[in-house]
C-alpha cells in the first residue's frame, strides 16, 4: 500500500492544484492565491518523500522524523542559506560556487541536527533523511519564488505564478532533494562522522549544484563562442548588450538544457552507486 501512496498523493493533490487555478482564474478572488502557492510548491518534494520512504522503509526513519526532518530540516537550511547569502555574497564569478557550497552546507547541517538522537545510522536512512530534508529546503524556496512571481509592473500575475511552480516542478526531483540525499547517505555511510569521504561528497554535490545554477550562464557563453558576431563582440568590449540571432536562442537553449540533463544523470549515477553499496551494507548486516 504505502509502495503506492506516492502516486495517491500526487493524483489528487495535482487534481486540487488545478481546481484552485482554474478557480482564481475565473473568479479573480486573491485569496485563493496562498493556496495556489503551497499546493503548486509543496505537492512534488511531499510526493516524492512518500516515494523514497516506500521504498527504503527501515525501523530507523518513522513518520515523525520524516516530518522533522521535511519541516524543520527544510526551514532551518533557508534560513541558514538566506543568512550567509545576504553575509557572504557579493556579484562576482565565484557567486555560484559560493551558492553551492552555502546551501549544500546548511541543509547537510541541518540534516545532522534533526537527526542527532538517531542511535543507528544506515547508508539506505541518510539517502532517504537526506532527500527529505533537501525536499522540504526545495519546497519552500520554491514557495518564495512562486511568491514573487506573482507580482509584476502591470499586477498580479497568475500566469506567472502558475509557470514558475510548473517549471519548478519538474526540476525539483533531480535538485535539492537528490543532492542531499547524496550527501546524507555519505554522512550515514560514515556513522554521523565528517570524515574526509563525507567532506569531498559536500564539495562535489557543491560542484553540482553551481553548474546547475550558472548553466544558463555557461550556455550563453558557449553559444557566442559558437556563434557569436564580429559586432556583438564589439558591443561586448564596449559594456553594451547587444541584440542575439533567433538562431543564437536556439542553440543556447539546446546547451542550456543539455548541460542540465548531464549534471541531473551525473547526479543520478552518483545516487545510485550509493543506494547498491547501502544494499550490501544490510545484506552484511543481515547475515
Amino acid at each position: 500500500m504505502i509502495r503506492t501512496l506516492w502516486l495517491r498523493i500526487f493524483v489528487t493533490g495535482f487534481a486540487l492544484w488545478l481546481a484552485t487555478v482554474a478557480v482564481t482564474a475565473w473568479t479573480g478572488n486573491s485569496n485563493l492565491v496562498p493556496t495556489v502557492v503551497l499546493f503548486g510548491s509543496f505537492l512534488v518534494p511531499v510526493t516524492f518523500v512518500v516515494w523514497a520512504y516506500g521504498r527504503g522503509r527501515s525501523p530507523g526513519v518513522t513518520v515523525e522524523l520524516l516530518f522533522q526532518a521535511f519541516v524543520v530540516g527544510g526551514v532551518l537550511g533557508v534560513l541558514g542559506a538566506s543568512l550567509l547569502e545576504s553575509w557572504l555574497l557579493r556579484p562576482s564569478i565565484l557567486m555560484y560556487v559560493l551558492v553551492g557550497l552555502i546551501e549544500e552546507g546548511v541543509k547537510l547541517a541541518a540534516l545532522i541536527v534533526v537527526t542527532r538522537y538517531m542511535t543507528r545510522r544506515f547508508t539506505r536512512d541518510g539517502l532517504v533523511l537526506g532527500a527529505t530534508v533537501g525536499f522540504g529546503f526545495a519546497a519552500f524556496e520554491s514557495a518564495g519564488y512562486a511568491f514573487n512571481a506573482l507580482f509584476t509592473a502591470s499586477g498580479l500575475s497568475l500566469s506567472q505564478l502558475v509557470e514558475t511552480e510548473v517549471l519548478r516542478g519538474i526540476l525539483t526531483p533531480v535538485g535539492h532533494g537528490l543532492w542531499t540525499a547524496i550527501a546524507g547517505g555519505a554522512l550515514f555511510a560514515a556513522r554521523g562522522r565528517l570524515t574526509g569521504p563525507v567532506l569531498l561528497t559536500y564539495l562535489g554535490v557543491s560542484l553540482l549544484h553551481a553548474l546547475w545554477d550558472s548553466m544558463s550562464a555557461i550556455a550563453i557563453a558557449i553559444t557566442l563562442v559558437l556563434t557569436g558576431r564580429r559586432w556583438q563582440f564589439e558591443l561586448l568590449r564596449i559594456g553594451r548588450v547587444p541584440d542575439v540571432t533567433q538562431w543564437q536562442v536556439h542553440v543556447y537553449t539546446v546547451l542550456n538544457w543539455a548541460g542540465l540533463l548531464v549534471i541531473s544523470l551525473v547526479a543520478l549515477l552518483w545516487l545510485r552507486t550509493i543506494a547498491v553499496s547501502s544494499r550490501r551494507e544490510r545484506e552484511i548486516l543481515s547475515q
